[in-house]
């Protein structure tokens, strides 16, 4: 089904050599005067866990040329690239997908080199794959290879079928079901093993995009998957149609893949896909309880984001050696701002 939407945030974006910025009043030389945005950089993602240890131990054996464990201020952690997953114990399973309501934050995601070699790497050692419907009428497979390309509708898999095309069975993306229900990405791209995204829900992705750029300084990627068009000119409608659902998808129904969009921090990917009809949970508690950025003057940073009417979760705190904060973003998303001078 398609819906009609029409305009929310009344954001103004400008990006300028990779810099986002807001627009000011300066009333010593009466005219609008750019704030910058200081250099922000991905730091971790944080998830609730039974069993950090384990949950730890895992991914280093499911992508071992790029994860190592390690502790951050005492708590178990992996190491990936320039970037970490940090774990909280927690005293019951944290909610996922599964279980609970769907939050903005849909899963992460490794890009790897051969992800068909990957996966019966992952088969070989016992690890579960989250299986995606083919088509509506159709069968569970590992992979978005398995099934026919170009993320067709249930009417053009009906017309591919007649033409006799078939999967490619080459590359694509699968997912893994890790530990406490985490939904982890095996996704073919490049030469190198490497943690490079968190995949996003937002109700309208371009307007999500806006509120990234402008207020956390994010970059718009060109050419990425998962990445559309830059953020709507302002003025204009950042609110788009939803196209129809397509395939391959966890639902049997379909998923709506349409608007997509994306930002980076670093190389790091912050990509996005729709969620029609908004409703989506807090992160707080879930699986994926936030992730972090890091920059180098909290406060600054702070009494610019409050300037900005930023929400805040948490005020600037101790955290181990250093100092964090805490916002929240589009769809409830919580993001932690971490000090690292």
């Amino acid at each position: 089904m398609q819906m009609k939407v029409r305009c929310g945030f009344g954001v103004v974006i400008a990006i300028v050599l990779g810099v986002a910025s807001t627009r000011t009043h300066s009333a010593g030389q009466g005219q609008d005067q750019p704030a910058r945005v200081e250099k922000v950089r991905f730091h971790h993602v944080h998830l609730n866990s039974v069993n950090p240890t384990a949950a730890a131990e895992y991914y280093p054996k499911a992508f071992p040329a790029s994860a190592t464990t390690t502790t951050v201020n005492g708590q178990a952690a992996v190491k990936t690239g320039n970037v970490y997953l940090l774990f909280t114990k927690v005293g019951t399973p944290p909610l996922t997908e599964l279980t609970g309501p769907q939050t903005s934050v849909w899963h992460f995601g490794w890009n790897t080199p051969d992800s068909r070699t990957y996966n019966e790497r992952f088969r070989a050692m016992g690890l579960q794959i989250a299986q995606m419907w083919d088509a509506a009428d159709g069968r569970l497979v590992d992979l978005s290879s398995d099934a026919l390309p170009g993320f067709p509708t249930q009417e053009q898999i009906l017309e591919l079928r007649a033409k006799g095309v078939t999967p490619t069975r080459q590359g694509g993306f699968g997912y893994l079901r890790g530990p406490d229900g985490a939904l982890v990405e095996n996704a073919q791209g490049g030469q190198v093993e490497r943690f490079n995204h968190v995949h996003m829900y937002h109700e309208h992705p371009r307007c999500a995009m806006q509120w990234y750029v402008t207020h956390l300084g994010a970059t718009i990627p060109q050419g990425r998957r998962g990445a559309a068009a830059p953020p709507a000119p302002a003025g204009s409608d950042c609110k788009q149609l939803y196209a129809p659902p397509t395939w391959p998808s966890f639902a049997k129904t379909g998923f709506v893949r349409e608007p997509s969009g994306g930002v980076q921090f670093d190389d790091i990917s912050i990509l996005i896909r729709p969620w029609p009809g908004g409703g989506l949970a807090a992160t707080r508690g879930h699986l994926v309880d936030h992730w972090a950025l890091s920059v180098s003057d909290l406060t600054a940073t702070a009494v610019r984001l409050k300037g900005e009417g930023v929400k805040f979760l948490e005020e600037i705190r101790a955290w181990g050696t250093m100092r964090a904060a805490m916002v929240e973003g589009p769809d409830r998303i919580a993001i932690e701002l971490v000090e690292v001078k």
